[in-house]
């Protein structure tokens, strides 16, 4: 009976102790997945992008530029699928602890359940129960060892339902660390395949380099003819908007634009002015797709010491037949048609200017009121090129739009 009585009281102590409780899995992998998610549609979209045009494209330089936008997008991918696994790493390396932890905790609770039994079992006869009662020195004690029988028997039961709950637990974490190895090996399977490709684009870059530099003449007459008309087009942006300033400085009406457009102005907006500047950095892009060009001068890719022409705005690479929506509340200022770069919308924000070109077909006139995501025309396909040229302009100051866009 003192066996008994004994056990009882370890297990009473162990019961209360503080036992190792499973680890919480602090790493949160939903803004990892978002990242990748985002990664994987851009280089989805310029892969499409790649498919329509490598063939059709007069211009390696452009599919140039797609490839290497999708080579620097495939190793921020690589880099997350790093971060990712390491992540897992150390979710599987907390996992494998809460596993030892309930490991341990099972092994006591079974160490003490089994000697529990035997020596329950070794005084089965309900006499010697009844004896150790009934010797008792005074009614005091035999109430107390009556309290201690009543509780060894519910404990018993009890450490009998802890054990099966550790055991459930502890087959629970066995399965969740099966699943998280085999999503870690899966992870680093999708991680090589992000490298085999990666490879791949390098070595179709490599070639269109060599290719560029076997055909430099050829290259260096588009460049010139791109050149010309990029400077082109810079001149008849600010001559059209040096006009609007001036015509919405005095108030008067339009007359007929540039090259055959219509224009129309009045009195700047200043209430308009003030919250379109409110939202930099919060407009919406006015299509969905790759910049291939950003804002500035910039060196060719391949012939270093040769420099693109200025670009005072962004050049966005998308789907045949992509809409244009305006960034903002505006007024069709005016519609032109330019060399290469076929009809550009420009609209009015107040103070400010923002212009779409390379348009195919254009839905607004001069004079119309647009709102927020208005849709203006859709994207015309030019030297087997789909891109939609983008200006943002301060008065008569040209703006790097990535600034002011989401």
């Amino acid at each position: 009976m003192r066996n008994v009585l004994s056990i009882y009281v370890w297990m009473a102590v162990f019961a209360a102790a503080v036992l190792p409780s499973p680890l919480v899995l602090g790493q949160d992998t939903r803004a990892q997945e978002n990242r990748k998610a985002r990664l994987e549609k851009e280089i989805r979209k310029i892969n499409s992008q790649l498919s329509a045009t490598m063939e059709k494209s007069s211009s390696a330089l452009s599919d140039l530029r797609l490839l290497g936008k999708k080579i620097s997008l495939r190793e921020e991918l690589v880099q997350e699928s790093d971060r990712e696994i390491a992540s897992l790493d150390r979710e599987i390396a907390a996992k494998q602890d809460t596993v030892q932890a309930l490991q341990a905790r099972l092994d006591t609770l079974s160490a003490f359940y089994r000697r529990l039994v035997v020596n329950s079992y070794k005084n089965r006869d309900s006499r010697v129960w009844y004896m150790y009662i009934f010797g008792s020195e005074d009614l005091s004690q035999a109430m107390r060892r009556a309290v201690y029988l009543r509780g060894f028997s519910r404990e018993m039961n009890s450490q009998g339902e802890k054990v099966k709950r550790s055991r459930a637990d502890l087959e629970e974490a066995v399965e969740e660390l099966s699943a998280m190895k085999e999503s870690a090996e899966k992870l680093r399977q999708a991680r090589r395949a992000e490298v085999d490709a990666l490879r791949g684009e390098r070595s179709q870059s490599e070639a269109l380099v060599a290719k560029l530099n076997k055909e430099k003449d050829k290259y260096q007459r588009q460049l010139d003819e791109k050149r010309r008309q990029v400077e082109a087009l810079n001149r008849e942006i600010a001559e059209i908007i040096r006009k609007a300033v001036k015509k919405s400085s005095g108030g008067t009406s339009g007359k007929p634009g540039a090259k055959g457009g219509k224009s129309t102005s009045s009195a700047v907006d200043t209430r308009l002015a003030k919250e379109f500047a409110s939202n930099k950095g919060k407009l919406p892009w006015p299509v969905d797709g790759t910049v291939v060009e950003s804002f500035g001068e910039h060196n060719h890719p391949v012939y270093k010491n040769v420099k693109l022409p200025f670009n005072n705005g962004v050049n966005v690479a998308v789907a045949k037949g992509a809409e244009v929506k305006a960034v903002f509340d505006g007024t069709v200022a005016q519609i032109v048609v330019m060399p290469g770069y076929n009809q550009c919308v420009l609209v009015q924000h107040g103070s400010y200017f923002t212009f779409y070109c390379k348009l195919g077909s254009v839905s607004v006139k001069a004079g119309d009121k647009v709102r927020t995501g208005q849709v203006l025309g859709k994207v015309d396909t030019i030297g087997g090129e789909t891109q939609l040229h983008f200006q943002l302009w301060s008065g008569r100051n040209p703006q790097n739009p990535e600034n002011w866009l989401k």
